[in-house]
């Protein structure tokens, strides 16, 4: 082979290799929850489920002023908001939305019959949180109690964000018990762009309420320790932009993507979608 076939066959390679690894870069930052490895543009804004790994965080590179003590902090919040005993009027109504229910009918209520028993089907393996944790599922914040763990696959985030395969969850939700884990349902998500009318393809909007974190006002990072955090984060006062301003903050309309519970093992439609898990 001449030494130009050789330098066009290698060059035509390394063009190929660049390619692909540019393509790869262009999806990863389409994961719901994954970590850029380089800093993104003010436009490129990604969904995210939550975060399931102590020493990571979700990717908040595309959300201008938000570092990652930030990111952090709000995942908690985030997390703790949707509790038992922490859901309450402020959050639903000023930093969190949620679709609207609407009217049921059979055909809804036959294919949410359809998610539930496929989603158990999927789940069964997971009862052992070994297994999950060895098929890459990663635990959000393994060292801060809380009532349910979200332990999340990015792989499948990513995948969610262009197909719905009801055994395929983003995140697996799972109890604490005395000698590990106790699984009790699972976490759809989508990217924050989504329609209405395809979240409902996905989850029927007449038997679940999708929600979004909303408008969030972090503190200047000259005051991020000595601010007053009755008024800043997902659980402040402010929630307006303007508001935000006016202090000094740094304000995000949406944080993370769209996210449905599921909890399949539970003996009622309004339990198996409900926002958090059933506690008798």
């Amino acid at each position: 082979m001449s030494a130009r076939s050789t330098f066009l066959n290698l060059a035509t390679r390394a063009g190929i290799l660049f390619g692909a690894l540019f393509l790869v870069s262009v999806l990863l930052a389409a994961i719901p929850g994954h970590r850029a490895p380089a800093p993104q543009s003010q436009g490129s804004q990604q969904s995210s489920g939550s975060q399931a790994q102590e020493s990571q965080s979700t990717d908040h590179s595309s959300m201008p002023g938000m570092d990652m003590d930030d990111a952090k902090a709000n995942e908690a919040h985030a997390v703790h908001d949707m509790t038992p005993g922490h859901i309450d009027a402020h959050s639903l109504h000023m930093h969190m939305h949620m679709t609207a229910m609407r009217p049921s009918n059979p055909e809804d209520a036959a294919r949410a019959k359809e998610i539930v028993a496929q989603l158990r089907g999927g789940m069964e393996k997971y009862k052992d949180y070994h297994v999950a944790l060895n098929e890459g599922y990663k635990i959000f914040l393994p060292n801060v109690p809380q009532p349910e763990y979200h332990f999340t696959n990015y792989m499948n985030g990513f995948l969610e964000a262009f197909s719905f395969d009801p055994t395929r969850p983003t995140s697996l939700l799972y109890k604490k018990t005395s000698d590990g884990y106790e699984l009790v349902g699972a976490m759809y998500t989508m990217p924050k762009r989504a329609t209405e009318e395809q979240l409902n393809a996905r989850v029927p909007l007449s038997v679940a309420m999708w929600h979004l974190h909303t408008n969030l006002c972090m503190p200047p990072k000259e005051q991020r320790g000595s601010a007053d955090m009755t008024k800043f984060g997902l659980r402040g006062t402010i929630a307006t932009e303007e508001a935000c301003d006016a202090v000094g903050g740094r304000f995000h309309p949406v944080i993370f993507g769209w996210m449905v519970h599921v909890y399949p093992y539970e003996d009622s439609i309004d339990k198996v979608f409900a926002m958090h898990h059933h506690m008798d």
